[in-house]
């Protein structure tokens, strides 16, 4: 999230480009609808669901009320069990410290497990480009194998490869793995799996990320179904477990509520293939696991979120994707266009708040504010609440000169300013209001739509017509 001009504050132009792409469309739309309709599934034998989102919400909302006491906790009982945590203020210094690992440890070799955290930072950039070392992870979650392969971010929160499609993905192994083009997906598996197995025989150093940290015990939580965490955190002698301070919840028991929620929430699973809980360092050579366990507690903007109860819950994320899914904004443009590796309407909270308003200042505006996102978080986040006071802030901030200048110079701002003080004046009263609707109906409707502020919101959606009766005149003439 570094850069003098980001790929967040073209936002406009990226959905755009987006919109009128039909391949991202059909993938979007086949990939977002099979995850829907698979959390529908999984929810409807939960009865007590709207229970445990509620509870879940509790824990979250005095976890980080508290944030700083059960870090320390957290703290205490990972080195108690022997892993050495390092504190980040931000991510140059996060990149910094898996550097020095890595050059201290010796390691060549890097695998890493999927991590929006370690996105967020540029941990792989940061390490191909950190000087005379040249240590690149390789990516072994296929989706994120695969859009490294491509040279591509994230494009969803599960599901990094989402807008990808099986002949896009069998063109780019031709491309870069030269192997024969096959359009059959199993062959498509059996080929990465062979090529990533390489890499983990080989690897010294694994980089991962944590869906939950326990401070009670100082264990790690990670998720996944493919089972490449697993051999990234205990095959190499080397784990790097790399979590934002927000992760950590109070108690072991805590788990079982939150292993219920994310899986359903994310994939419509009952429970992710593989659940891998890390507590320290492998005490005997024959047991599994690393020989030295670093953690990293990433801040990297986070604690500024904690000032107000209102920001404060976007860190009660769990990233299980499900606002993505159920967005339409999200839905039809996709993840690239938000510019950031958080996308989607959590992307539009998270973002602004970790690059900074006048970075990202467009993104709480990339919504319906419909409510989607807020009927589908496992934990409550009222995300539509964030939008507006995000909004607010940039409208106060000055910080949207782009739409001041529209409404100030030219004709266009001349026809804006004038078409708000009409509808101002129209609906200031009940007979100014039912008269302004009666002579609207005899305005062709190409004119309504092409001037004005429905000139730019139709630029991309159909317009509805006016009725030639009003509710009112119908509700009097029934029998």
């Amino acid at each position: 999230m570094s850069g003098s001009l980001l790929p967040s504050e073209r936002f406009e132009e990226n959905a755009r480009a987006a919109l009128a792409d039909p391949v991202l469309h059909g993938a979007l739309a086949r990939a977002t609808e099979l995850f829907g309709e698979r959390r529908s599934g999984a929810l409807a034998q939960v009865p007590e669901w709207e229970a445990l989102r509620e509870r879940a919400r509790v824990i979250k909302a005095e976890t980080l009320a508290q944030l700083d006491v059960h870090l320390e906790r957290l703290e205490a009982n990972l080195v108690r069990a022997g892993a050495v945590v390092h504190w980040a203020r931000d991510g140059q210094e996060a990149c910094r410290i898996v550097e020095g690992i890595a050059r201290e440890s010796g390691a060549r070799r890097l695998v890493k497990s999927k991590s929006m955290t370690t996105e967020e930072i540029g941990l792989n950039h940061a390490l191909e480009q950190a000087e005379g070392q040249d240590r690149e992870p390789v990516e072994t979650d296929l989706g994120e194998w695969i859009i490294q392969l491509a040279g591509e971010t994230p494009s969803h929160i599960i599901v990094p490869a989402i807008h990808k499609t099986k002949a896009q993905i069998a063109e780019l192994f031709v491309e870069k793995l030269a192997v024969e083009h096959t359009d059959d997906a199993a062959e498509l598996t059996r080929t990465a799996r062979r090529i990533l197995r390489e890499h983990f025989a080989q690897a010294d150093l694994g980089i991962s990320g944590v869906n939950f940290a326990v401070a009670e015990t100082g264990t790690l939580l990670v998720l996944e179904n493919e089972g490449n965490a697993r051999m990234t955190t205990t095959l190499p002698r080397v784990h790097v477990a790399m979590m934002g301070i927000e992760k950590v919840i109070p108690r072991l028991s805590d788990l079982a509520l939150f292993l219920r929620l994310l899986p359903r929430s994310g994939t419509g699973q009952h429970l992710t293939s593989y659940q891998s809980l890390l507590t320290g360092v492998k005490r005997s050579p024959e047991d599994e696991g690393p020989e030295a366990l670093h953690v990293v507690l990433l801040d990297n903007g986070r604690s500024a979120m904690l000032k107000t109860e209102v920001t404060r819950q976007s860190l009660a994320c769990i990233r299980c994707g499900a606002c993505l899914n159920a967005c339409p904004v999200y839905r039809e443009v996709g993840g690239h266009a938000y510019g950031s590796v958080y996308p989607g309407p959590i992307g539009a909270v998270i973002t602004p708040q970790l690059s900074g308003l006048a970075k990202a200042g467009k993104l709480p505006f990339a919504s319906s504010l419909c409510g989607a996102c807020r009927d589908v978080c496992p934990v409550k986040i009222d995300l539509p609440q964030l939008l507006l006071h995000l909004r607010s802030e940039v409208v106060e901030g000055g910080r949207m000169p782009h739409a001041r200048d529209r409404v100030e110079r030219g004709l266009e701002g001349f026809i804006e300013r004038v078409t708000f003080r009409l509808w101002r004046h129209a609906v200031s009263g009940p007979r100014r209001y039912r008269a302004a609707s009666y002579f609207a109906r005899f305005v062709p409707h190409a004119l309504l739509t092409r001037f004005g502020p429905l000139g730019t919101w139709s630029a991309g959606r159909e317009a509805p017509r006016l009725a030639r009766r009003s509710f009112r005149e119908l509700w009097k003439a029934r029998p």
